[in-house]
Formats: structure tokens, C-alpha cells, sequence
């Protein structure tokens, strides 16, 4: 009985002295480095594996040392499976199969690796663990962008026609600093006019004037703005848009000295935060700006800024009064609406917006800027209410009376608006365009412009197929 006790203990106990055969690690994408050492652990697994003992040989051990107990049965069937699972474990995995595997390994590793962000700097903002990721702004997300987007080159033949049909009392582009000093001025001449009995122009002062303290954090976050290219932004800074005095508090951090970076974020924020018609202001007063400096300075738009009218759009009612608009009233140069326009191309835009664009761009003088707008949202193709293909159509009709040469930019945009809403024209629209196209002569577009007009039926008119009609 003791003897076949101990042989229960040593048969037990013999997996146990069996050496663990390596188990196989899942397949992964490795360097050269990483597959060069994997290469020596499986060499080194395969000699392991030559010095042991086969499971035939383990089997006839274990039966040896036994002596062929009866009772040992079921442990020797738990041993053949150990044995055979073992077996399955050390086979190795088929060279195709492994192929197939390294290759899906790769794939994903390359794809990880792409997606992954570069680690940035944070020198941005004095903001807590707790602030949304939506504010935060990362400066260099965009690798191989950080210089510039846009080169604007125009036409000089065409810049300088434009400038003399464009009228000479254009006025300047007021800043944000104008416009809160202006507003600051009339507060104050309020607030003396209610204090006159109480505290004289002391109490003036102090209903004009904000608290010193928040002048101090402002000023300084300003500077900070200064600086600022990646990163969360203030939390004063992010309360803001929901002041209601948030135009005074915005001027005391000098928008005009912001990073491109900080202005792209500033966007990223008040596009949010604001409704339209605040997002308006800040888009005509800070972006715009802004956008129109760094064009003249550089002669083309830094990609952050380029970005952030791309951002501004997500407001498109606040982006054409604030942006568009401000712009064809300033009379601004061809090379900023370029820019502009470039944008508006690679944005998806509201039809209804875009319609209610043309419509006041109609009713505008004649600009460099208003005809590529206008050229620009006419290549979208939307379906415009008849109201403003009756607009459109008139605009176009008013250049019969016009004396001088017109520039090419205006024969474009007359073929953009032949080509797509030339059905959408009356018989009567088509033929007030005919004096027109006779006094303005080009001599490649306005062949293309008659070729469109007057092949194609008009509205109202019946329903032909393309099959049925001439060639």
C-alpha cells in the first residue's frame, strides 16, 4: 500500500519536473530589431524542445516507475492529454498562415501609427484637468501645414480694371479696438448723464471703468495669447462668450497681437459658444481682421487662419454677414477674396444661406470681391428660389448700359450662371441678356455664354426629352 502510494506521489508529481514547453506569443508587427531577437527565442525554444524527452518516452517512464497499477488508469489517460494538448502547443504554425499574420499585424501597426498624435508642447493655457477636450487646440495636428496654405496670385490686367470701376470714397476697415472705444465713450457719456445729481463724474468713471483686477488678469492672458501655440486656454478665457460685456473684456487681450494659433483656437471657442449674431461680431471684428493682415503681410494666409475660416463656417449666417459681406462693402482687394473663396469651395455651405448671399450681393456695386463671391456660390449649383435667379438675371442685364470694358472675371461668372440656371431663365430674361453680350465682347467666353443661353429651353416652356431634342 505505501509503495503504491509513493508511485501515485511521483506520477503526480512528475509533470510538475517536466520542463513548460514555450507557449507561442500571438503574432505582432515588429522592427528589424524586434524580429531578429523573436528569430533567436524560437531557435532557442526548438533546441529546448530537442533535449527533452518525447511523450512516447514520458509515457514509458511513468509506466516503468508504476509497475502497472491498476488503479492508475485515469491519471495515465489525464497524462495522454496533457501530452497530446502539449503536442498541439509545440506544433508550429504553417508558413503561409504566418505570412498572412504578420502582414495583418503590420497593417494594423502602420495604421496605429498613423492615427497617433504627435506629442506637442503645452505652453497654451493655465486650464485644468477638468476642461472639455473641445476647447483645447492642437497646434501642430496637422504636420506639414504649420507655414502656409494659400499663395494668391490675380490677374494684374484685371486688379487694376477693377480698380477703376470700383468707387474712390471706399472707406477703411474699422477694428474691434474702434469699435469698443466707441462703445466705451458712448457708456460713459450715459452713465455721467445718470449720475449727474449722485456722484458726479466719479460715478461715471467707475460705471465706464471695469475693476482693476480684471483688467490685470486679462491684460495678462493676452500676453499669454501672445505666445500661445498649443495647448488648453485659460478658463477666464473661456467664460468669455457668455458675458454680457465680452466685446470690452475681449479688447484688453489685444486680439491683434494673438499667435495664429491662439486665433484659431479663439474660434474653435466663440463659434461654439455664441449665437449668430455674436459670432457675427467676432468673426467681422477679430478673424477678419486678422485673416486680411496676415495676407497683406505675407501675401499668403497662414494655415491656422486658414483653418479657422474653415472653422467659421460652422455658423454660415454669421460667417457671410460677418466675413463675406463686410468684405464686398470694404471694396477689399482681389487677392483677399481669393483666399475667402478658396474656403467657401471646401465647405459645405446651407442652400438657403447661399441663396440669401447671392441676393445681397446683388443689390451690391460692382467689386473684384462681389463677382468671385458671387462666382464662387454659383458653382456650387444649388437650386435657388426664382427670386434670386430673377436677381441674378437683372444684375447681369443692368451691364447692357454700362460703358467700358468689363473684366474677364464678370464673363466667367456670366457663363457659371448660363451653364447651370439657363432653364431656370424666362424667354424675355434671355433676350434682355442679348444687348448685353453684343456691348461686352470676349472673344473665347461669350460664344460659350450664347452656345448656352440659346440651345435650351426656358422655364415654363415643355418638357422635352434630351432624346427628342437636336443635336
Amino acid at each position: 500500500m505505501g509503495r503504491q502510494q509513493t508511485n501515485r506521489s511521483d506520477r503526480h508529481a512528475s509533470p510538475a519536473r517536466r520542463a513548460p514547453s514555450p507557449a507561442r506569443a500571438p503574432q505582432r508587427a515588429r522592427s528589424p530589431a524586434g524580429k531578429r531577437v523573436a528569430s533567436e527565442r524560437v531557435d532557442t525554444a526548438k533546441r529546448a524542445r530537442a533535449r527533452q524527452p518525447s511523450a512516447g518516452e514520458r509515457r514509458g517512464a511513468q509506466r516503468a516507475r508504476g509497475g502497472g497499477s491498476g488503479g492508475d488508469g485515469d491519471d495515465d489517460d489525464d497524462d495522454d492529454d496533457d501530452d497530446d494538448r502539449d503536442e498541439l502547443r509545440e506544433a508550429p504554425v504553417p508558413e503561409d498562415l504566418s505570412r498572412k499574420i504578420m502582414r495583418q499585424a503590420r497593417a494594423q501597426q502602420e495604421e496605429f501609427e498613423a492615427d497617433a498624435p504627435k506629442p506637442a508642447a503645452r505652453r497654451g493655457g493655465g486650464g485644468g484637468d477638468d476642461d472639455d477636450d473641445d476647447d483645447e487646440y492642437d497646434g501642430q495636428e496637422e504636420a506639414g501645414w504649420e507655414e502656409e496654405v494659400e499663395e494668391v496670385e490675380v490677374d494684374e490686367a484685371d486688379e487694376a480694371l477693377l480698380a477703376k470701376l470700383m468707387p474712390a470714397d471706399s472707406g477703411a476697415r474699422r477694428t474691434l479696438a474702434d469699435v469698443i472705444l466707441e462703445k466705451l465713450a458712448e457708456k460713459a457719456a450715459d452713465a455721467q448723464a445718470r449720475a449727474a445729481g449722485l456722484d458726479g463724474a466719479d460715478g461715471a468713471a467707475q460705471a465706464a471703468q471695469l475693476p482693476e483686477k480684471v483688467v490685470a488678469v486679462y491684460s495678462s492672458i493676452g500676453e499669454l495669447l501672445h505666445r500661445y501655440r498649443s495647448g488648453k486656454l485659460p478658463k477666464a478665457f473661456k467664460i468669455v462668450p457668455k458675458l454680457a460685456n465680452w466685446e470690452e473684456i475681449l479688447f484688453l487681450t489685444q486680439p491683434r497681437t494673438w499667435s495664429p494659433q491662439a486665433t484659431a483656437a479663439a474660434v474653435r471657442l466663440f463659434a461654439s459658444a455664441l449665437n449668430p449674431r455674436m459670432a457675427q461680431r467676432f468673426y467681422a471684428l477679430v478673424l477678419l481682421p486678422a485673416t486680411l493682415d496676415d495676407i497683406d503681410e505675407n501675401r499668403r494666409l497662414n494655415y491656422h487662419y486658414y483653418a479657422a475660416l474653415k472653422k467659421a463656417v460652422y455658423k454660415p449666417a454669421a460667417f457671410f454677414k460677418g466675413i463675406v459681406l463686410p468684405m464686398c462693402d470694404a471694396q477689399c482687394a482681389l487677392k483677399h477674396a481669393v483666399v475667402v473663396c478658396s474656403v467657401l469651395s471646401k465647405v459645405s455651405v446651407p442652400a438657403a444661406h447661399s441663396a440669401v448671399t447671392l441676393l445681397k450681393l446683388t443689390e451690391m456695386p460692382l467689386s473684384g470681391a462681389q463677382l468671385l463671391f458671387l462666382r464662387t456660390l454659383l458653382l456650387k449649383k444649388y437650386a435657388l428660389p426664382y427670386r434670386v435667379v430673377d436677381a441674378l438675371a437683372d444684375y447681369f442685364a443692368r451691364f447692357g448700359e454700362h460703358e467700358g470694358e468689363l473684366p474677364v472675371i464678370w464673363h466667367q461668372s456670366l457663363l457659371v450662371f448660363a451653364q447651370h440656371y439657363k432653364m431656370e431663365l424666362t424667354l424675355e430674361q434671355k433676350d434682355e441678356l442679348k444687348p448685353v453680350l453684343r456691348a461686352h465682347l470676349h472673344e473665347r467666353i461669350t460664344a460659350e455664354i450664347r452656345r448656352e443661353l440659346f440651345n435650351s429651353a426656358c422655364r415654363g416652356d415643355p418638357y422635352v426629352p434630351e432624346s427628342d431634342m437636336l443635336p
